[in-house]
């Protein structure tokens, strides 16, 4: 972490020169506006669930219209809620947030999508029972395998993590959410479940309880992931406390950002990057993944520009 202080500097340095300095007076904070405020989150079980019914908590006592959470399939779901107006703000991976900009992969066609702030980092797990046969990724050729739900940021790195280890046509895909894989894991149902989302997750937590499984070392496809489909993807460990493991294990990670459309108003989209930071301590208290959010790695949101309105907020919080 160290080593990026430099670059955070240099870049909250950039964002408060160039950005316009109208409208940035403490005088001139805009008015918190009168909602609605809805927030796309994710599938019971994960993060971005509870990450987020805490941050509506938050928003809810400012302002005048109560913050919704909205359940939903995941990082693309999110995206598509964002775009069409659906929701103000949702949870999403950054792969999927540059496959969106660019009109990639489930998008077709390019969605005006910018960031509010970078959350913290996703880890990709590739969960199997402690007492069967997995114990790589090959291993994984002809089991029954969930790669996630529909609409789910998992389910994007699960596919591509089978394609870059050649078992595209060789696994029996499931598409279950965590809750709904961890349970078919448990009762046999299927070998294995991919998973992406910060540490820990509910629902592998609860797994645990009461089924010795493990995760499978990933770091045999992180090279071809990054060749394939770009530096997003970072090779990291889940240390083994974090479920209480015997050792930790190499997997993928992927940045998490707090994503809204272009045009949703300026005023809102400051006061939700105020509040997220201003709620940080009783964010933290829910999930731990909420002491990670920092305003100089938060501008951080490649490919993603940052909303005018959340720019503002940052160049006020730092002058």
């Amino acid at each position: 972490m160290t080593q990026l202080r430099p670059l955070r500097l240099l870049l909250m340095a950039v964002l408060v020169t160039v950005l316009p300095a109208s409208g940035c007076a403490a005088a001139d904070v805009p008015a918190v506006p009168e909602g609605p405020i809805r927030i796309a989150t994710g599938a019971e079980g994960g993060v971005y669930e509870v990450y987020g019914s805490a941050y509506a908590r938050v928003l809810g006592e400012r302002f005048p219209a109560d913050a919704e959470v909205l359940p939903s399939g995941g990082s693309v779901d999110n995206i598509e809620r964002v775009v069409s107006g659906r929701a103000e703000t949702g949870f999403t991976l950054a792969d999927v947030a540059a496959d969106a900009l660019a009109g990639r992969e489930e998008f077709g066609t390019p969605r005006p999508v910018v960031a509010l702030a970078r959350l913290y980092d996703n880890y990709v797990q590739l969960v199997v029972r402690d007492d069967g046969p997995i114990r790589k990724v090959k291993d994984l050729r002809g089991r029954r395998v969930s790669v996630g739900g529909e609409g789910s940021g998992t389910a994007v790195a699960g596919e591509r993590i089978l394609r870059v280890a050649g078992l595209t046509d060789d696994v029996e895909l499931r598409r279950l959410d965590v809750v709904a894989s961890a349970r078919a894991l448990a009762a046999r149902e299927i070998d294995a479940f991919f998973w992406s989302g910060g540490l820990p997750s509910a629902a592998i937590t609860d797994l645990r309880r009461g089924t010795d499984m493990r995760l499978i070392d990933l770091g045999s496809t992180i090279e071809p992931l990054v060749r394939e489909y770009g530096d997003l993807y970072t090779r990291t460990t889940v240390p083994a406390s974090v479920y209480g493991l015997s050792n930790a294990v190499t997997t993928v990670s992927v940045p998490t950002y707090l994503v809204a459309r272009r045009d949703l108003p300026p005023a809102t989209a400051y006061w939700l990057t105020r509040l997220l930071f201003e709620g940080q301590p009783r964010l933290a208290e829910v999930h731990p993944e909420a002491r990670r959010l920092d305003p100089g790695s938060a501008i951080m949101t490649f490919p993603l520009e940052l909303h005018q309105g959340a720019a503002r907020w940052y160049r006020s919080a730092h002058r």
